[in-house]
């Protein structure tokens, strides 16, 4: 059996002819280059195309084994294999439904992982500490009870108007949110990033294509009532709109790497019982900025890409004086698509304990394969792309880890230097001298007026 043949896969079908271009090869502008090279394929094509080639070598068939065990379990290669030798052995003239399940059991397959990852076990490799941990003669105050004497925080009394762990951020609070944005996006832009504006709805296609399940009863993806909307899905980070943007597409071989960022809400069905996670540290929606890269085919530039992403994150995070380890992730913290993953986890001293802010992912051509993102070259040949992502700044748990690093015994927060130009030269958050109070109105069940 011909697995190209399976997969209905044809080199024709994309289409971007840059060969005779006379701006291939040339560093011109890239929204011109991409509006004048990148073609769209056909409907066709944007079927997802897994490495059957890799996935049906009886030779490979242990590693891949013992690399789903090591995860999350998700996917069966015995099952893949099974309908495989179905598919040669049956004698139907039409095996429509066999090529179906054999794709749909190949996407349930998470990426390969990093041969390092293995020497971890199942604990995290703690690489580099960095930043001064907080050492007070007084007691720390977690992040609820800073901003509730400040009067900057409201999580109360939510739970009618917009549901569980819902949170308003208040005055200065809110004016710190968009200062981290701002200078988040500004250091981006000066490494080189190109900054987009995303959809917060995708189709859920798009979303389990960068490895999000959105159909079992535990997923952390929001539906729209299908009814009205369609499949039509929020997006928990930018991430997805950001990959789904190539998605169909040839990219020229001479743009890459690409290296995109966007500010965006982020959606998320999760839930928490664990104490250390109260507050907005897990929260049903929140703003992030997103790093998101493309390189070419190569697990080296892939790499390298995502070592740049991680230096970025370490850049930020010490210039806002938080105190942090880098973590490089087991086999069993590794999502589907994760080829390798470095968190960062701040010390939270409110709450005596790091907690994760930042994380950054290597997906090689997982994303690609299941979006069909390619790269051409100057004699028109074809190969998956590579993606990187990274979070530059998710805004709930760094605003924690910042007031908690910069309390100060007064009850009064220092505003890290790089952030007081966002904020007017602000330099502290202090207490309000007239405190906002509403009082909440009693419900009284209305009289009855006597007929008699």
């Amino acid at each position: 059996m011909s697995l190209r043949c399976l997969l209905c896969f044809k080199k024709s079908m994309i289409r971007p002819s840059v060969s005779g271009n006379a701006h291939f090869g040339k560093r011109v502008s890239r929204m011109k280059l991409w509006s004048s090279q990148l073609r769209l394929l056909t409907s066709q094509s944007w079927e997802p195309v897994p490495d059957l080639d890799y996935l049906s070598d009886p030779k490979n068939y242990e590693a891949i084994e013992s690399n789903i065990n090591s995860r999350k379990g998700t996917g069966s290669i015995k099952v893949f294999m099974e309908l495989l030798s179905k598919y040669n052995s049956s004698q139907q003239p039409d095996k429509t439904e066999l090529k179906k399940n054999i794709l749909t059991e190949a996407l349930k397959i998470p990426n390969k992982s990093d041969p390092r990852l293995h020497l971890y076990g199942d604990t995290p490799h703690v690489v580099e500490t960095l930043g001064v941990k907080p050492d007070w003669t007084f007691p720390a105050l977690e992040f609820h009870t800073i901003t509730k004497e400040l009067d900057l925080l409201r999580t109360d009394n939510l739970g009618n108007l917009t549901g569980p762990r819902s949170y308003y951020l208040i005055k200065e609070l809110a004016e710190l949110e968009q200062a981290l944005i701002y200078f988040t996006v500004d250091a981006l832009e000066k490494k080189g990033f190109t900054l987009y504006s995303v959809p917060d709805l995708l189709h859920s296609r798009l979303i389990e294509s960068c490895g999000m399940d959105t159909k079992s009863e535990r997923t952390q993806v929001y539906k729209l009532e299908p009814k009205f909307y369609g499949d039509i899905c929020l997006s928990g980070t930018a991430e997805m709109a950001l990959a789904s943007y190539f998605s169909g597409s040839a990219v020229p071989v001479s743009e890459l790497p690409i290296k995109m960022a966007a500010v965006s809400r982020c959606y998320r069905a999760e839930t928490s019982n664990v104490q250390e996670e109260r507050g907005i540290y897990r929260v049903h929606q929140f703003t992030k900025v997103e790093m998101f890269g493309v390189t070419s085919g190569e697990t080296a530039a892939s790499d390298a890409l995502l070592e740049e992403f991680v230096a970025i994150q370490k850049e930020l995070f010490s210039s806002l004086g938080l105190h942090y380890q880098l973590l490089d992730m087991p086999l069993h913290e590794l999502g589907a698509p994760a080829y390798r993953k470095f968190d960062i986890e701040a010390w939270m001293p409110g709450r005596n304990m790091y907690g994760e802010i930042s994380s950054a992912s290597n997906c090689t051509d997982y994303q690609a394969r299941r979006l069909n993102i390619q790269s051409i070259d100057s004699s028109d040949t074809q190969r998956f792309v590579h993606t990187v992502n990274g979070t530059a700044c998710a805004v709930p748990r760094t605003l924690i880890a910042l007031l908690e690093t910069h309390q100060q015994s007064n009850g009064e927060v220092i505003i890290p230097t790089v952030l007081q130009p966002y904020l007017n030269g602000m330099e502290r958050l202090q207490k309000p001298t007239r405190p906002f109070k509403m009082k909440w109105i009693k419900s009284k069940s209305p009289k009855m007026q006597s007929t008699s």
